[in-house]
């Protein structure tokens, strides 16, 4: 018969970054992958806010939607991927796409929030630099036909 897998191997073992934070967004889970992309060690992150790795000028709306969340337990990115700014140790501007999961008690309250997220920034880069040469091109396309 086949063993079950240890649940907490493949939280170790897996190459995205998981981190699970509670109902106050306090760090309960930092896996090693969220160590490589963010630099916090888990001594480091665990107890901390998440407000580490969101950039000031997003905090505010990234409660408004946590506290919202939490009080419905109700989110749109259980299965839509969420691209957004952040922020490493570092200080380091990195753009992350990750997707939640709500974690319940057994009344069925929600009691924390788990995220499987990735670096996306060298894509995201690269998406720019596409999106503005076909802006150029665009350009030099509208020019030529003007001038025929």
């Amino acid at each position: 018969m086949a063993q079950n897998p240890d649940l907490n191997d493949l939280v170790t073992a897996i190459g995205d970054a998981i981190m699970v934070c509670d109902a106050s967004g306090a760090v309960i889970l930092w896996n090693p992958a969220c160590e490589r992309m963010f630099g916090f060690t888990e001594a480091e992150a665990l107890g901390q806010s998440m407000d580490m790795i969101i950039p000031e000028r997003l905090r505010k709306r990234h409660w408004d939607g946590y506290h919202h969340t939490m009080a419905t337990g109700i989110t749109k990115y259980g299965t839509d991927l969420l691209r957004v700014p952040a922020v490493d140790k570092a200080g380091r501007a990195m753009s992350i796409a990750f997707t939640v999961a709500m974690l319940h008690d057994a009344d069925g309250k929600v009691i924390a929030i788990a995220s499987v997220i990735r670096d996306e920034t060298a894509r995201f880069g690269e998406e720019r630099a596409l999106k503005k040469q076909v802006t150029e091109l665009q350009a030099e396309l509208a020019q030529h036909k003007g001038a025929a």
